[in-house]
């Protein structure tokens, strides 16, 4: 019998696991390294083509998917905590993880009717969004199940191996939409084939084919989450209650002026993961628009980053567990800051303030660094946050709790991408416009002096 609990406690981990594996494709395909410098790509010719220069063009282009991302992540974040709250009235997640799935399957999709013309611009960015949202959400649900998996003290390795495994199927799939359907600028894939299935090249359906291809991933691989992973059973079942909802929302929200390290933390969270949320959203925009990667070039850039934080992730779960999360947070910080300022001070003609030969291969290496770090410490920091969160969560309404943490990484998620937005319009550089996410990294590192190490749920 105790070899059955156990048996079904693995499965339970196991199944809680392969969420992370099947939407991690919508972050690394989508968001960073195949839709996202497509789309970049797409817009940038879109605008020249009405008589833009290319500099002018290029900061058109990053200006128009910062604030698409900008309004997707004020909608993210406004219905979060709402949501959770919801949830936990009825005591229920699957029903709305499933609902989620829905809009991540159906939003992913719809991106393979986004023309390479730039004739219909908008209706790529409504079926991007459509899809985060349902991935982002889903992720509130899946988050507050983290503290009923294991102890508290082994969540943050739990945490870190969730994320490992999350990159490395991203990894999987990006190197199969490498290899066999995305387009180079001959037409050809990676292996130096026609794009699968016969794809037309010349319509850029390989490349297109990245948005039905992450729905299929997620379909496939969330059958063991479904299998496997069950709502805790209640001692009476609870029907949803928006008014209650609210009560326990409002009382939460309240209840922050009493917690001071969780109001800390919420904050801190909010300003140092909206930064990070930049660096993965406008790094490959930069990668095609400041050194001139073709989607190709990007995705290769991004197998080095999964790579990087497959092995970083499962590294920080490790040191997370023994010296517990807020001194890996603050490491982490520190060295993407270092990071930032490597990437706006190079370009294809200089390097800190010295010049380049032209055809220098020095800014696609130092990026490829930069690459790895990115990817390493960004899944190291989101694991880690995730087992602080924990330890910060009301026990009697943990998906309340990270519906608030999904708040504040959503309600503010304009900032990164409006003050690029902003930075970029004013300076007409690209590379200039990532400068504001270095500020947002330092006010999280200021609040998170407040935050308790081991919580304070007082």
């Amino acid at each position: 019998m105790a070899r059955e609990a156990l048996i079904s406690a693995r499965r339970r981990i196991w199944g809680w696991w392969f969420f992370d594996w099947a939407s991690q494709p919508y972050h690394t395909l989508l968001v960073t390294f195949i839709f996202g410098p497509f789309f970049a790509s797409v817009a940038t010719r879109y605008f020249m083509g009405e008589g833009m220069g290319e500099m002018a063009a290029d900061a058109q282009a990053q200006t128009l998917w910062a604030t698409a991302t900008a309004i997707i992540g004020l909608i993210i974040g406004v219905g979060a905590p709402f949501l959770g709250a919801l949830a936990d009235s009825s005591g229920k997640r699957i029903p709305w993880i499933f609902g989620f799935s829905v809009l991540y399957v159906v939003g992913a999709a719809g991106i393979w009717f986004m023309l390479p013309d730039g004739s219909n611009l908008w209706l790529g960015l409504v079926a991007f969004g459509i899809g985060f949202i349902g991935a982002e959400w889903a992720l509130i649900f899946t988050n507050s199940q983290l503290p009923s998996l294991q102890s508290e003290r082994e969540t943050g390795e739990l945490s870190g191996s969730g994320f490992a495994l999350g990159y490395i199927g991203g990894l999987f799939a990006l190197i199969i939409m490498l290899l066999f359907f995305a387009e180079q600028g001959s037409g050809k894939t990676l292996l130096g084939l026609d794009p699968a299935f016969g794809f037309d090249a010349d319509a850029r359906e390989g490349t297109r084919f990245v948005g039905p291809f992450t729905a299929l991933w997620f379909i496939i691989f969330m059958v063991p989450y479904f299998l496997w992973v069950r709502d805790d059973k209640l001692p009476e079942p609870r029907k949803a209650s928006m008014s209650a909802a609210l009560a326990s929302l409002k009382a939460s929200i309240a209840g922050l002026k009493d917690n001071i390290s969780l109001a800390a933390y919420l904050g801190s969270s909010m300003f140092y993961r909206d930064a990070l949320n930049g660096l993965y959203a406008f790094g490959g925009v930069y990668a095609t628009l400041v050194l001139n990667w073709e989607v190709t070039q990007v995705g290769v850039f991004g197998i080095v980053g999964a790579m990087a934080a497959a092995l970083f992730s499962w590294l920080g779960g490790k040191l997370d567990g023994r010296f517990g999360p807020k001194p890996v947070i603050i490491a982490a910080v520190w060295i993407l800051i270092g990071v930032c300022f490597t990437v706006i001070s190079m370009s294809r003609e200089m390097f800190f303030g010295l010049p380049l030969e032209e055809g220098s291969r020095v800014p696609d290496i130092v990026f490829y660094v930069c690459g790895a770090l990115i990817g390493g410490l960004g899944g190291v920091l989101q694991a880690a946050s995730r087992t602080l969160m924990v330890r910060h969560a009301r026990p009697e309404a943990p998906t309340e709790s990270f519906g608030l943490y999904g708040l504040v990484g959503r309600a503010t998620a304009f900032l990164a991408p409006a003050s690029i937005g902003i930075a970029t319009d004013m300076t007409g550089s690209a590379r200039l416009g990532i400068s504001p996410v270095i500020g947002l990294f330092l006010i999280g590192l200021i609040l998170l002096r407040w935050v308790k190490p081991e919580g304070d749920r007082s």
